[in-house]
């Protein structure tokens, strides 16, 4: 199209001889007066017809740079896609999406998972990617004693509700949402307890705590965060109560020893009675066995007593002295002098006595 207009004006130049001023003199408009400027010859095909095609790209796509029609959304994030000042409801899911230069913009948020540290003392490796480091939450107990809580709360936006999160709450949705709902709840759980018993009940109040926030974030409109957990860390307690706390404790431990002490007094007084009740009943088994024994023995000598009382006969009797009086005989054989001494009746036993020998004495039965 350039070089056919470029044609068209070297034509007009060759036919009329240029482009003549019009005179108000009496000289008419076909005189031979003085020529008017002539129109410059432009050359409009740009040194040729490859040439303006690679210019036009070349404009094309520096066009397509500047103006930037396209956006990347990346994993763990939403793209907010708002025309002439109004967010789209749906947010843009990873991947790449085309949008109208300068009508169009994308505003890329974080849906990973970011936690907030409230700490006393700010730790130097804290501020990194989504980790966000805040002063320990100052509360008041039941009797109105400053308590220092310390915890860490991890949370995520939620994604099916971005671009509502960030209509309704900006892009500091997190510092209108979590930090106050932390704040509150931590408030309204330690202001119910006393200073001193906050300790003793860490695991309690963690979970009330982590409940009482969910609670809260769960029952806003569209759910704009997800809350991943809450860690107690710390209580602060003031240095007075401390004091106190350690006073007790030290108390504490002070009657455990003595309970203990008493204890093992009590052990060692039931160990010594049970050893004299062992030996106390093993010297009764001892005496029963002995007085057994003699009951026994007695017991079979009467037996036996008896028994031999129940053999004996006259007849018996006689044939035993007879026997006795053949003994004294021998004996008399041998030592003429003996005497012999016979109980009354002639019952057994007679006694004999050596008469050469008065140390010596015989008794026969």
């Amino acid at each position: 199209m350039a070089s056919d207009m470029n044609d068209y004006f070297n034509k007009k130049k060759s036919e009329g001889g240029g482009f003549k001023k019009s005179s108000g003199g009496s000289g008419g408009g076909n005189g031979g007066g003085p020529k008017g400027p002539q129109m410059p010859n432009i050359d409009l095909n740009f040194g040729g017809g490859k040439a303006g095609l690679v210019y036009f790209l070349i404009a094309v796509v520096l066009m397509l740079v500047l103006a930037k029609p396209f956006t990347i959304i990346e994993e763990g994030q939403r793209g907010i896609l708002s025309t002439n000042g109004k967010y789209q409801d749906q947010a843009l899911l990873p991947g790449l999406h085309f949008i109208i230069p300068v009508i169009q913009k994308v505003y890329v948020v974080d849906t990973k998972v970011r936690i907030i540290n409230y700490a006393s003392r700010i730790e130097s490796n804290i501020g990194g990617s989504g980790i966000i480091a805040k002063p320990a939450v100052t509360v008041l107990d039941k009797r109105s004693l400053p308590v220092s809580i310390e915890l860490t709360v991890q949370y995520r936006l939620n994604s099916e509700f971005a671009a509502q999160t960030i209509s309704n709450w900006g892009f500091s949705w997190e510092d209108k949402i979590i930090n106050p709902v932390v704040r509150d709840v931590v408030r309204n759980v330690i202001g119910k307890y006393d200073a001193e018993a906050l300790t003793q009940m860490r695991n309690d109040l963690g979970a009330e705590i982590e409940a009482g926030i969910r609670e809260s974030v769960n029952n806003l409109k569209n759910a704009p965060a997800v809350l991943q957990s809450v860690q107690l860390r710390d209580i602060v307690l003031p240095t007075k109560v401390k004091e106190q706390i350690e006073a007790v404790q030290i108390a504490k431990q002070a009657v455990q020893r003595a309970e203990q002490d008493v204890q093992r007094v009590k052990q060692e007084a039931l160990k010594r009675a049970e050893e004299a009740r062992g030996i106390a009943q093993k010297s009764r088994i001892e005496a029963q066995g002995k007085a057994d024994a003699v009951t026994i023995e007695a017991d079979a000598q009467a037996k036996a007593n008896l028994l031999i009382s129940k053999s004996l006969t006259t007849k018996l009797l006689q044939l035993e002295q007879m026997k006795v009086q053949g003994k004294f005989n021998e004996a008399l054989k041998v030592n003429r002098d003996a005497k012999i001494f016979l109980t009354p009746g002639g019952s057994t036993p007679n006694i004999w006595v050596d008469t050469k020998d008065v140390r010596k004495r015989t008794t026969a039965n």
